[in-house]
């Protein structure tokens, strides 16, 4: 049994306190659910002396539309909230899909929106027991100098593996953060590095408050794909967010699609929009345009054997799960999950 170091717990109930207190202990930590940072402490991945709850700050609960169109959502917002939600279903159908695929019913019960939006990048060879990594010399990501997925690598490869934000990131969502230096808005594409080691943008000791969401047309259509082993409890091997807006006859206008588990940053599709663009969704015209889609996605995207599942198999799922999930989100249906 994997039994927890020792560390001194706090209960902040503001985040201006939090944030004091992260400030205050070099190495200190924040957890919101737990659903991730507890197995990686128990591995050893991460020693805090402290670690900073945000379980009793009642400001960083809540999914709330404001007069101007845009929606907050609240960091500590369970993820089974998030997906069962009317609003977000209504609106944001890709993301509400999303949450509802992370993991299985008791960790999104404990899981949060922001825990998953910040979740650290995942590699077999790193989350894994102090024993393990110990056998095989540690990894470039904690304690060793040596990548066990690219041989010679300089560069820490670990995948980022958040479900959620793929479909953020299509909806041109903003983060709100609060550090030392006061509150600041980060659209969410500015947040990542492609640095597998450690993949944010983030201030020391910042905290997230809460995810802004600028408003969908009525014609919006999103899905989400997610290809996994199981049909639950598993990290993605692949997934991706497609977002179309129509025009007033029904064609496409604008789309985008983003897709996670292949670098260390979620990494959105090119020219996914040039392939969709005027097509009406039902037609073989638009179904040409998903084919055509999805094998440019296959082109860009290249699985490394950094997260469990045979490489060239998730390579081949690619164009597979982009072109159910175009379509999926055409016509309004539900995600795209398990083969």
């Amino acid at each position: 049994m994997l039994r927890l170091p020792k560390f001194e717990l706090a209960s902040p109930t503001t985040v201006t306190e939090a944030v004091a207190m992260l400030a205050s202990t070099p190495g200190s930590m924040v957890i919101a659910g737990g659903t991730d940072l507890l197995p990686n402490v128990k591995h050893e991945l991460f020693t805090p002396p402290l670690v900073v709850s945000l379980a009793d700050i009642a400001e960083l609960r809540g999914i709330r539309a404001a007069p101007n169109g845009w929606t907050t959502i609240g960091a500590m917002t369970s993820l089974a909230d998030v997906a069962a939600h009317e609003l977000v279903r209504a609106r944001f159908p890709a993301l509400a899909q999303a949450a509802g695929l992370v993991a299985g019913p008791q960790l999104r019960a404990m899981g949060t929106l922001g825990g998953n939006v910040l979740l650290d990048t995942r590699c077999q060879w790193y989350n894994q027991t102090y024993f393990w990594r110990e056998a095989l010399g540690f990894c470039l990501k904690k304690d060793g100098t040596l990548c066990h997925v690219v041989e010679g690598g300089s560069k820490c490869v670990a995948a980022a593996s958040n479900d959620t934000a793929p479909p953020l990131m299509t909806l041109r969502a903003n983060l709100v953060l609060e550090g030392p230096k006061g509150r600041r808005t980060l659209p969410i594409d500015d947040l990542w590095l492609a640095d597998g080691a450690y993949n944010k943008k983030l201030e020391p000791n910042e905290v997230l408050v809460e995810v802004q969401i600028p408003p969908t047309t009525a014609q919006h259509r999103g899905a989400y794909g997610k290809l996994r082993e199981r049909g639950s409890i598993d990290f993605p091997l692949f997934g991706v967010a497609v977002r179309l807006e129509l025009d007033a006859a029904g064609a496409v206008d604008t789309a985008d699609a983003v897709v996670t588990a292949m670098q260390a940053r979620p990494l959105r599709l090119k020219r996914f929009q040039d392939h969709l663009k005027g097509r009406v969704p039902g037609t073989e015209s638009f179904e040409e345009g998903a084919h055509l889609a999805a094998d440019s996605a296959y082109a860009q995207c290249h699985p490394m054997p950094n997260i469990p599942g045979d490489e060239d198999w998730r390579r081949e799922m690619v164009p597979v799960y982009v072109r159910r999930t175009i379509l999926a989100a055409s016509r309004g249906e539900g995600p795209v999950h398990h083969v």
